[in-house]
């Protein structure tokens, strides 16, 4: 009986070892990944905005503007390695609190990346609006487990990759954070054709680069990667092509995730976060621990059992003895 405690405690325990190094190095690159049926909304406001009201051709100032970011998954076109989400974005001026508020854009995004380093690939139908620019970079998310380092954000306003570098850590809603900064200084996007004395021109109409100078800040939880706040200052402007000024503002200011769209984001993340924690530290601890134990108990039952030749001698001597 012994010996059969002993095999089963030494097997069990085995197993638990085995499946702590698997927690540990295995599991989590096949369990933990960003999921295909993402829904979000995201809010950022800021006050003191200036932007181009295109429908009156006119400049609004000193406004405050409220920016919306639906993001929903495609879980069909999603797969076990890359996750599908679209989003919608709107910008409306909310000044003199004014709901839901007077448009001042929409913008959509379809990105497809990587469920485990967030890195967008070219497939499913990607685009930025109407186009469909080659994709590389991080997108909505940065990788599970992020490291202190520069990484490349895919800019949708100029469609490329620019460098968000690491900058040091904050607390935001109670929660450790890194810091990532994406600076743009003073780079075309576009064009657009406006009228000639929008702009102080001679001309009846007149075709002007769009600029963009821009410092974006993400604070990204280190565990699961997601943004927890973003603060973007953005200036885009139509550039004077004799003095390269600026000619015509069409967004100066500075947007800044609110306190309710942070505090779900931290929430989420603390959810994801303890899931990680639990598989990647406390379940291999735990079984390590234990599966250990039970070795050490299994080979001990083993090695103190008696042997067949010591209970066939104990047994004849018993007999003789009944036998005198």
């Amino acid at each position: 009986m012994r010996r059969v405690l002993g095999v089963t405690f030494t097997g069990l325990g085995a197993f638990l070892i085995v499946l702590a190094v698997l927690s540990r190095f295995y599991l989590p690159g096949q369990v933990v990944k960003f999921p295909l049926n993402e829904y979000t909304i995201t809010r950022l406001t800021g006050t003191h905005v200036n932007y181009l009201n295109a429908q009156l051709g006119v400049e609004a100032t000193a406004s405050q503007v409220r920016a919306v970011s639906t993001t929903q998954g495609d879980v069909s076109a999603g797969s076990s390695s890359v996750a599908v989400w679209n989003d919608i974005i709107g910008v409306f001026d909310i000044t003199n609190n004014a709901s839901p508020g007077q448009p001042i854009s929409y913008s959509t995004e379809r990105l497809a990346f990587n469920r485990r380093t967030g890195e967008l690939v070219n497939c499913c139908g990607a685009e930025i609006g109407t186009k469909r620019p080659k994709m590389s970079g991080q997108g909505f998310v940065w990788p599970i487990g992020v490291q202190k380092r520069t990484y490349q954000v895919f800019d949708t306003t100029l469609l490329k990759p620019e460098p968000a570098r690491y900058t040091g850590t904050a607390t935001v809603d109670g929660r450790k954070t890194y810091v990532f900064v994406e600076s743009v200084t003073a780079q075309k996007f576009g064009s657009i054709t406006v009228p000639g004395s929008l702009v102080n021109l001679p001309q009846s109409t007149v075709t002007l680069p769009e600029v963009l100078t821009a410092t974006n800040t993400y604070y990204v939880d280190p565990g699961v990667g997601s943004p927890i706040k973003e603060v973007e200052q953005q200036d885009q402007f139509l550039q004077d092509p004799t003095t390269g000024a600026s000619a015509l503002t069409l967004f100066h200011g500075t947007l800044t995730s609110t306190p309710q769209s942070i505090s779900s984001a931290a929430s989420t993340a603390k959810k994801y976060d303890t899931e990680l924690l639990w598989l990647q530290t406390l379940v291999p601890l735990i079984g390590l621990i234990l599966g250990l134990i039970l070795v050490v108990v299994g080979i001990l039952l083993v090695s103190f059992e008696p042997s067949d030749e010591f209970e066939y001698e104990d047994d004849l001597e018993t007999e003789v003895a009944s036998e005198a």
